[in-house]
């Protein structure tokens, strides 16, 4: 390929080619000065061109640094709001997350509590039961799902509770606390505790009720036990003073609508204060829950038996068309406690006494009806125990008597008002006063000369026979002693003792202080017993008997014949005197047993070689027969009655005698 040539060659060439010098030359230094222009618009435009790139380049870095700026804040942008994206998704899973623990939590928290979850529609049936329901509940799923509770407990309405609850729901109001009895798939009662509050949709409108449920089974069946602990006795189980006027009120207002009447019987147990101390209190408790249990078994299912207090018993009965109230139903009650009695190895025999009180009737209105079948029962005591009495107006006044009397007996000791009589006991062979029982009087001031008859049975229940029987020995053994001082011959002086006296565990020490205070012979000193006092518990009668007796006092069986008698018995106990009682005396002449069980106690106490004494001989024919039958000694109306101290000395210095029997008549006439 041939080589290429420049202009400046080619011009040269071309001078040279036309010749000449000059005109070369001319050629030359234009060419020359073409070139330098050339050079000289070639670095013009390169100066201009490297300006309009320098400031295309610095426009450009401007622009560049600018973009750059742009970018930059562009990315911090970005790159905040990825941070803040990853913020809210980290933000998001959190929330998740503590959602998540905390519906797994509340599950947890459900299945371990005893509460479970509900919902119901707006028809308020339940659609949702959770929270082991079933397991919890024990009542199955498909009883509840689909129903309201009322039909699934229907008599949920009959009760104000359960109304005022469909109100409630009725009125869309939330409630709390809502408690209501069911009967689970076992068919074991069941307690429910409710709360719920309603629900609304998006508009508004009722959408139905959500809540909890507990089973609070455990919790009633606490309470029930703490409520019947309030009103039955803790011993007996029995409807407790509480329950009874409750009872009581129910049977008066059923009463008056039906026209049937209602008795009240006040049942009071004899003696149980001996077995009590004698026996110990174990044994009392087991003799009042043995008669708990036979009064009930006595009774109707319909009538209601409750505890009073200590011995004391209550029985409301109330009449109907085909049961009418009679007093068979008094005597079954006490048949059914006078049965034997197993305390320990021994057996016992508990009788009682009872008032009845009747609504409605005359003097007796609803609210005295306890109190007047306890004024009754008092009357039956005062009658020898172990019968009924129904309350009559008259009692009242005799009630309100004992109140007066025994107010003023509190006192009657400390003010000195007790006084002793004294009864001579006469030798029938010799006619000689050899002994005389004391027999204490009431010298009250307002009331003057109160018999025994009148106080010694409230002096028993109240327990201050105690210390009034106390007084009477200690004071009748200083007497005798006095007189025997005085030269009035060897005496012996009887002195009653009660059943609270025998039963007191300081009696053989109080004995003994009697003695070495007055320092009387303990041959001059007799108690005499009941025989109802030990017959019962016959063991450690006997043992206290012996250490009565190791004293070297004489022990004697008063009213012998009357209460329940024991022949075998008899033989072990150490007595020295059988008393025969006045009512078998009183009709000797006229009554062929009664002269044939004074003959054949005083047979026996002979063959057992006890001493007999008579008591109530009023008559020289008694006398003779007493006699003729071999009776030891008499006390009586027939030779004296009882006598002041200053009277029985005086009779003692006169040493009066009974009259033989051929003079009885002279002396009877005397």
């Amino acid at each position: 390929m041939p080589r290429r040539r420049s202009p400046f060659s080619l011009t040269l060439a071309a001078a040279l080619t036309l010749g000449g010098g000059l005109a070369a030359t001319a050629v030359l230094a234009a060419s020359v000065e073409r070139l330098e222009l050339d050079r000289q618009a070639l670095l013009a435009g390169g100066a201009v061109s490297t300006l309009l790139l320098t400031a295309f380049v610095q426009a450009a870095g401007a622009r560049a640094r600018k973009v750059l700026e742009l970018v930059r804040e562009r990315t911090a942008d970005l790159k905040h709001s990825n941070q803040k994206l990853i913020d809210d998704v980290i933000a998001r899973r959190r929330t998740e997350k503590a959602l998540q623990e905390s519906e797994q939590r509340f599950r947890q928290l459900v299945a371990m509590s005893s509460d479970w979850y509900w919902e119901q529609d707006a028809a308020l049936r339940f659609t949702v039961m959770t929270g082991d329901f079933t397991e919890k509940a024990g009542v199955g799923m498909a009883r509840f799902i689909g129903q309201t509770r009322w039909e699934i407990v229907p008599n949920l309405l009959d009760s104000e509770a359960g109304r005022a609850h469909k109100a409630a729901l009725d009125a869309h109001q939330p409630f709390k606390n809502f408690e209501y009895r069911i009967v689970d798939d076992a068919g074991d009662e069941r307690w429910f505790c409710v709360n719920g509050e309603p629900t609304f949709a998006e508009d508004g409108v009722f959408a139905g009720y959500r809540g909890t449920g507990s089973d609070i089974t455990a919790r009633k069946m606490t309470e029930q036990r703490v409520h019947h602990v309030a009103q039955h006795d803790a011993l007996t189980g029995l409807p407790n003073r509480s329950l009874l006027q409750d009872r009581l009120c129910q049977a008066v207002a059923y009463a008056g609508r039906s026209g049937h009447p209602v008795w009240v019987m006040l049942i009071d147990l004899d003696r149980f204060k001996f077995v009590n101390d004698s026996m110990g209190h174990k044994a009392g408790d087991v003799l009042l829950m043995t008669v708990a249990a036979r009064l009930r078994a006595s009774l109707r299912d319909s009538d209601t038996v409750a505890r009073l207090s200590g011995d004391e018993f209550v029985a409301i009965l109330s009449g109907h068309a085909d049961q009418p109230l009679t007093t068979e139903i008094v005597q079954r009650v006490m048949d059914s406690v006078a049965q034997p009695v197993m305390l320990g190895a021994k057996e016992f025999f508990v009788t009682c006494s009872i008032g009845v009180a009747a609504y409605p009737s005359d003097g007796t209105p609803a609210d005295s009806l306890i109190e007047h079948a306890d004024i009754a029962m008092y009357r039956a005591k005062k009658l020898g125990r172990n019968n009924f009495q129904f309350y009559t107006p008259a009692m009242n006044e005799e009630s309100q008597e004992r109140v007066r009397i025994e107010s003023a007996l509190r006192n009657a000791l400390e003010r000195n008002e007790f006084v002793l009589h004294y009864q001579p006991q006469v030798d029938l062979k010799s006619g000689r006063i050899v002994g005389m029982e004391a027999l204490i009087r009431w010298k009250h001031p307002e009331l003057g000369m109160v018999p025994p008859a009148r106080f010694i049975g409230i002096a028993e229940e109240t327990g201050l026979i105690v210390p009034i029987g106390a007084w009477v020995m200690r004071t009748a053994a200083a007497q005798n002693k006095a007189w025997q001082d005085a030269g009035l011959g060897p005496l012996r002086v009887a002195v009653n003792l009660s059943a609270r006296q025998f039963g007191a565990a300081d009696l053989v020490p109080g004995i003994e202080r009697v003695l070495r205070d007055t320092g009387l012979d303990p041959a001059c000193l007799e108690l005499e017993l009941t025989e109802s006092l030990f017959m019962s518990d016959v063991t450690p009668a006997v043992e206290l008997l012996h250490r009565m007796k190791s004293l070297g006092i004489q022990l004697s069986i008063d009213d012998f014949g009357t209460g329940y008698s024991s022949f075998s018995y008899l033989s072990r106990f150490p007595i020295d005197v059988l008393k025969i009682d006045r009512s078998f005396v009183n009709d000797l002449q006229h009554d062929a047993n009664d002269a044939a069980i004074v003959a054949s106690i005083i047979a026996l106490a002979h063959n057992l070689r006890l001493s007999v004494i008579a008591e109530g001989v009023e008559t020289a024919e008694q006398l003779d027969y007493l006699r003729h039958q071999g009776c030891d000694e008499m006390q009586g109306y027939y030779f004296s009655r009882p006598l002041p101290v200053h009277e029985f000395e005086q009779l003692l210095r006169q040493q009066r005698t009974l009259a033989s029997q051929e003079d009885e008549p002279q002396a009877a006439a005397a």
